[in-house]
């Protein structure tokens, strides 16, 4: 359907977009809030700008939802929609750190057929293609294969008491990148209790799926893509032996939290 190394080399150079206002190499960046504690600057601007040039004139027909382009209702019309965070990870983008990533991802009724996540700061890129597998820098990707909570990699800056069964590992300020971590068999599990977007979620799931992990909401549900409102509760990526397992120890938790007034 699409060039898919003319997709990749799209990703990657706007992976060195940000990285040139990246401060960790040095340069000054611009930043601000949307709103309070929502972080923007002006490289998430600027490679926004870009992506959308680029991916709309390689598949013309596709629609559009990225986090930093105003939602528009015409993205429902269509069959084939661009997700994009343009970076992922701003909180670490802004402070220098390396945890951030540029993601992209193609969906066609609902369904993620080609994700990327470039993270030059990191010298990583991350691609799946639907039934084709997944790959870091050329290599395949083989996801946990934990089988136990106890113990199991969580990446986590702390973890709440009933959750200390578990171990934690290095978390990058990028969700989509902590769920790579799943698929390159770097964590056995992440799970977030809050609203996330489509954005967030499209090609880090499919980088994950493809390499042999179990992804679902925070009540085990699959995700749905293009929706009308592009928000899902919770997120779970783990390894398959121990997905059941996580939905059943967050699910009180996520009961209760998904019952409060979304922000």
């Amino acid at each position: 359907m699409i060039d898919h190394d003319r997709f990749a080399a799209i990703v990657r150079a706007a992976g060195e977009i940000a990285h040139s206002h990246w401060p960790g190499s040095g340069h000054d960046l611009h930043s601000w809030e949307k709103k309070p504690g929502d972080p923007v600057c002006e490289a998430d601007l600027a490679v926004d700008k870009f992506l959308r040039r680029e991916l709309s004139a390689l598949l013309p027909s596709a629609g559009w939802l990225s986090e930093e382009t105003v939602d528009s209702p015409a993205r429902m019309e269509n069959r084939l929609i661009w997700l994009v965070d343009p970076i992922d990870g701003t909180r670490d983008f802004i402070r220098g750190r390396s945890g951030w990533a540029v993601s992209v991802a193609l969906v066609s009724e609902g369904r993620p057929l080609i994700g990327m996540l470039s993270a030059p700061a990191r010298e990583e890129e991350w691609l799946a293609v639907a039934g084709r597998g997944a790959q870091r820098n050329g290599e395949t990707l083989v996801a946990s294969r934990c089988e136990t909570l106890a113990g199991a990699r969580i990446p986590a800056d702390s973890l709440m008491k009933e959750d200390r069964l578990m171990t934690m590992v290095e978390k990058p300020n990028s969700i989509a990148l902590r769920v790579a971590m799943v698929a390159a068999d770097e964590a056995d599990l992440i799970a977030t209790l809050r609203w996330g977007f489509e954005w967030d979620l499209g090609a880090a799931a499919l980088i994950a799926r493809e390499a042999g992990a179990a992804v679902s909401d925070a009540f085990g549900k699959p995700f749905g893509y293009n929706k009308r409102d592009p928000r899902s509760f919770g997120l779970v990526a783990s390894a398959p032996g121990i997905h059941r397992a996580v939905t059943e120890h967050l699910a009180e938790r996520a009961k209760v939290v998904a019952a409060r007034p979304r922000g």
